[in-house]
C-alpha cells in the first residue's frame, strides 16, 4: 500500500516540522520588533521583548536633592527629604544602596549609617530622609543605587515621534515617499520588459534563442556587488549620474534575469492549443501576448512583483551607490534608519518603531498577494 499513488509519504512529518521551523524563525523577530516599538527605552534596556507582559527589574542610579537648596534643620541636625522617583512613576523599590559595589545593601525602610553621623533612609515608594551635619550636607546630592520593579507599560509615543511629531517626522515621511518613488517604477519596469522577453523565448522561433536562455540562466548567479561600480561608471559616462533614473535602471538590470527565467518557465507551461488556434484565426504575436498570455500569466507576474517589491523596498546597497544622499532629498527608509542609529545612539525604541514602519508596507503587500506567489512558483511543477 505504501507504493500506491497519492498516498502520504512517511517523511511528511519532516516537511511539516521544517515549514513550522521556518515560519517561527521569520515570525519571532517580527513579533519582537512589533512589541519593542510600543515599549519605553528603560524597558527595552532592562528586559527582552518576551518579558514585556511581566514586571521588569532594573538597577538605577539616582541622586538626592542638592542639600544647599533643600536642607532644613531639625533638632540640631540638617535633613533633606524628597522622593527618588519622578511624578507618575509606578515603580516599586525592592533594595537600595549608596555604593555601586553593593547596590542591594539595604531593604526598603532601612536606615543606613554612612559614618560620622550621616545616615540615609529610603522607603519602598522612593521617599528618602538624608541627615547629617552642616559640614557634610553640602555640594551635590547623595548618590543612591536602587533596584526597582516596574509594571508592564506600553506607549504610542514612539509612533507619535516617528509619524506625527518630533525631529524625525519630516525625515521619515520624506524617506517613506522616496522609497515609494524608487520601488514602484523599479518593480513595474522589469516586469514589462521581462514579460515581452519571456514570451519571445517561450513561443517565438528565432536564431540564438537557446543561447539567450542559457545567458539568462547564467546571469542569475552573477553577484550584485560585482556589477555595482562598472554600472555606476556607465551611468556617469552616459550622463545619467546619480538619481532616480539611475537607481530604476540598476534595479531593472539586477531583476531582469530572474524575471525572465520565472515568466518564461510559466509561459512554456501554458496550453499550446490556445496559442496555435489564435494564430490560425489570424492573431498576431502582439495580440496573442496581450489578450491571451498576459491574463493567463498573472500569477507568475504577481509572484515576481512581490519579490521585486520586497527587494527594492528593503534595499540599502543599491540606493547608497546610485542615489545622492548628501542633501537628504532622495534618502530611502533603510538609509534613514541607519542615520537614526548613528545620530540617536541608544534610542532603541525609536529605531524599533521606524524599522517596523518600514516593514509594514512589504508585509501588507506579501499577505495580500501570497496566493499568487504560491501559484506562480508552483507553475509547471505538475503536468
Amino acid at each position: 500500500m505504501s507504493q500506491i499513488a497519492g498516498s502520504k509519504s512517511s517523511l511528511n512529518w519532516i516537511v511539516q516540522i521544517s515549514v513550522a521551523a521556518l515560519v517561527l524563525l521569520w515570525l519571532f523577530p517580527t513579533i519582537g520588533l512589533f512589541v519593542s516599538s510600543f515599549r519605553t527605552a528603560d524597558q527595552i534596556s532592562g528586559s527582552g521583548w518576551w518579558k514585556a507582559m511581566f514586571a521588569s527589574e532594573q538597577v538605577l542610579q539616582m541622586r538626592a536633592a542638592d542639600p544647599d537648596d533643600f536642607r532644613v534643620e531639625e533638632g540640631g541636625v540638617f535633613v533633606v527629604r524628597g522622593n527618588l522617583f519622578e511624578e507618575g512613576d509606578e515603580a516599586t523599590l525592592t533594595v537600595w544602596g549608596t555604593s555601586s559595589r553593593d547596590p542591594s545593601a539595604n531593604a526598603p525602610g532601612d536606615t543606613f549609617d554612612m559614618g560620622d553621623g550621616e545616615s540615609m533612609q529610603v522607603a519602598a515608594n522612593g521617599d528618602y530622609v538624608w541627615s547629617g551635619s552642616a559640614d557634610q550636607m553640602t555640594g551635590r546630592g547623595q548618590r543612591v543605587f536602587i533596584t526597582v520593579t516596574s509594571p508592564p507599560e506600553f506607549t504610542f509615543d514612539n509612533y507619535r515621534t516617528v509619524l506625527v511629531s518630533g525631529s524625525t517626522t519630516d525625515s521619515m515621511t520624506k524617506a517613506f515617499f522616496n522609497t515609494l518613488t524608487v520601488t514602484i517604477p523599479a518593480t513595474i519596469i522589469p516586469i514589462v520588459i521581462a514579460a515581452f522577453a519571456a514570451y519571445a523565448l517561450a513561443w517565438m522561433d528565432f536564431p540564438g534563442r537557446a543561447l539567450l536562455i542559457a545567458a539568462v540562466v547564467g546571469l542569475l548567479v552573477v553577484p550584485l556587488q560585482l556589477a555595482l561600480i562598472p554600472l555606476l561608471k556607465l551611468h556617469l559616462g552616459i550622463g545619467i549620474g546619480k538619481g532616480y533614473l539611475g537607481v530604476w535602471l540598476a534595479h531593472t538590470g539586477f531583476g531582469l534575469p530572474l524575471a525572465i527565467y520565472l515568466l518564461r518557465n510559466y509561459m512554456v507551461g501554458l496550453p499550446r492549443d490556445i496559442i496555435e488556434n489564435a494564430k490560425v484565426d489570424g492573431a498576431t504575436d502582439f495580440q496573442i501576448f496581450t489578450k491571451i498570455i498576459l491574463p493567463l500569466s498573472f500569477p507568475a507576474l504577481a509572484s515576481f512583483a512581490i519579490f521585486q517589491f520586497l527587494w527594492t523596498w528593503n534595499d540599502l546597497l543599491v540606493a547608497k551607490v546610485f542615489l545622492i544622499d548628501a542633501t537628504g532629498e532622495t534618502t530611502v527608509m533603510t538609509n534613514q534608519i541607519v542615520e537614526l542609529l548613528g545620530t540617536r545612539g541608544g534610542n532603541w525604541e525609536i529605531l524599533a518603531t521606524a524599522a517596523f514602519v518600514s516593514i509594514a508596507v512589504p508585509l501588507a503587500v506579501f499577505f495580500m498577494m501570497q496566493k499568487y506567489l504560491v501559484r506562480g512558483l508552483l507553475a509547471g511543477s505538475v503536468k
